[in-house]
């Protein structure tokens, strides 16, 4: 439970930090889009090298990374296990019983596992580069033409702000209780399945209860400092668009383009039944010249 890196915010004060929460939102879902138009690993190590830029920049520890990436561990373990056995194209590597592994198996499940893992990496970024606050206000803009058709726009981008914001907070707090419970003689680390689930109950009960107090005394600071959704509330920091924010688009328009490029073109030049997929045709050929 420590370890859970979703939802925090790092203040550095970096220029990712100060760029635009909008421009930040949208270019979370642009990438998180064209991530998966990656087709080759020269693509993969233009993304990496991407998310390695924007750490240094955002002076975020690379350590809360790669704990955002340990969450997803089992998740990432299994997808490519079942990638790995259930692909059927290429040529066999090994067979046993019903299971197969095939050249382009394995080069599917690594890829599949790489672009899990630049996913979450990536828009872990977001949160740790924008505060709640900013997040409501851009969500809130991003919604802004739903206010057309009477939907409340103010309050689900509130709700998904203090949403993000409590993940942290609920991480921490059943991480107390587990302690508590095992300084009681608890075991949640023994025994068969079912007894390992039924031992979660002592676990479940007072994280309910913590979360809906916390969700009351929010309501209730809400309610003291006279806030409601009102259609026209004012803003003490007005958003504003600057050169940052066309810099990181022009950067991130150039790493979109590359991965297109890269899908879309070189693949062509690729023959039929090849493992290799767009650049890495190239670089592939490049390297068996120079050892030949």
């Amino acid at each position: 439970m420590r370890d859970i890196a979703f939802g925090q915010y790092y203040p550095t004060g970096s220029p990712i930090h100060r760029l635009d929460p909008r421009a930040k939102l949208v270019f979370s879902l642009l990438y998180m889009v064209f991530i998966f138009f990656a087709k080759s690993y020269v693509a993969y190590l233009a993304i990496f090298t991407f998310i390695v830029g924007v750490t240094l920049i955002s002076k975020v520890p690379f350590r809360a990374l790669l704990k955002s990436v340990k969450i997803i561990l089992v998740l990432l373990i299994f997808t490519g296990l079942l990638n790995l056995f259930m692909y059927r194209d290429g040529n066999i590597l090994g067979e046993w019983w019903i299971f197969r592994i095939t050249d382009k198996g394995v080069d599917f499940s690594i890829k599949i596992m790489l672009r899990l893992s630049f996913l979450i990496v990536g828009t872990s970024m977001l949160t740790f580069t924008t505060t709640p606050t900013e997040m409501t206000d851009g969500i809130e803009w991003l919604l802004n033409p739903l206010k057309y058709i009477k939907i409340p726009v103010h309050d689900i981008a509130l709700t998904m702000s203090i949403a993000l914001r409590f993940i942290p907070s609920l991480m921490e707090e059943t991480d107390k209780i587990i302690m508590a419970q095992k300084a009681r003689g608890a075991a949640f680390d023994t025994g068969k399945l079912h007894e390992r689930a039924k031992s979660l109950i002592p676990i479940l009960i007072p994280l309910f209860v913590s979360a809906l107090r916390r969700a009351d005394e929010l309501a209730d600071a809400l309610d003291a400092r006279c806030y409601n959704a009102t259609p026209h509330r004012t803003k003490m920091k007005k958003l504003a668009f600057s050169y940052r924010d066309a810099i990181a688009f022009l950067i991130l328009a150039s790493l979109i383009c590359f991965i297109m490029v890269d899908a879309y073109y070189f693949t062509q030049f690729v023959p039929v039944g090849h493992i290799a997929s767009g650049l890495d045709y190239y670089v592939f050929s490049w390297i068996s010249g120079l050892i030949a």
